[in-house]
């Protein structure tokens, strides 16, 4: 994870991930929804894949739909976050 702070928009999407609320379409860069919906900050969304905070649950299909679920240290970042 990059020494950036998360804003307050990626906590939330951390903590919808931690409350199976989440999805991911498979793919290079990852989109990501929440309840159904499209995440409309989708930059956030690559940037919590792609530094390792958030993974699919399953593998799948470019473009298929799974759970998101927190890697171990996205469970650490949301933990010191929410701690603060």
């Amino acid at each position: 994870m990059s020494a950036t702070p998360l804003t307050g928009r990626a906590l939330a999407m951390l903590r919808a991930v931690a409350d199976g609320r989440a999805e991911l379409a498979g793919g290079r860069e990852p989109d990501l929804r929440v309840d159904g919906l499209l995440c409309t900050d989708q930059a956030t969304a690559h940037r919590l894949t792609h530094t390792g905070l958030v993974r699919p649950a399953a593998p799948g299909a470019p473009g298929q739909w799974v759970r998101a679920e927190l890697t171990p240290e996205g469970i650490r970042v949301l933990d010191v976050n929410s701690a603060a």
